[in-house]
């Protein structure tokens, strides 16, 4: 097997794992001295969780607050650096609190090495989130302060 086929079926096991998450068994297929990254949080949420375990806390901290139940429109693009991969996909949901269901459209950049992902850096539109997760009029107000 390839680089570029063992990080395209990291990745794809990832978007399985995913669909059915968020769950901590998503930390299993990181490095433990993996980086992941979220550019578009909100202020005061930290970008990037440093370390499989940390990311483990994370995912079992967004099972509190989402669930996911699907995800479609996948298109997994190898580049010519085989141990990276780019991945779009829609991922459909619930936010547990507000009720509301949502659908992120992310694009997610993946460095695949020895099997493991080490680093992970994930975009979604951070309006979609806000308003899941009835945020929207703070967003608003936080953005027209700034």
């Amino acid at each position: 097997m390839t680089a570029a086929t063992t990080a395209y079926e990291v990745v794809n096991r990832l978007l399985r794992l995913t669909a059915e998450g968020p769950s901590e068994a998503m930390a299993d297929v990181f490095a433990a001295d993996s980086v992941f990254e979220m550019p578009y949080l909100p202020p005061g949420v930290p970008e990037q969780e440093p370390g499989r375990e940390a990311f483990r806390v994370h995912l079992r901290e967004g099972a509190k607050m989402q669930k996911f139940d699907g995800i479609d429109h996948v298109s997994v693009h190898a580049t010519d650096d085989p141990e990276l991969i780019v991945a779009e996909y829609r991922l459909h949901g619930c936010v547990l609190a507000t009720g509301k269901r949502f659908a992120y459209d992310i694009v997610t950049f993946a460095r695949v090495r020895d099997g493991l992902i080490t680093w992970h850096r994930t975009y979604s539109n951070p309006l979609a989130a806000a308003i899941a997760f009835d945020a929207a009029d703070g967003m608003r107000t936080a953005l027209t302060a700034a």
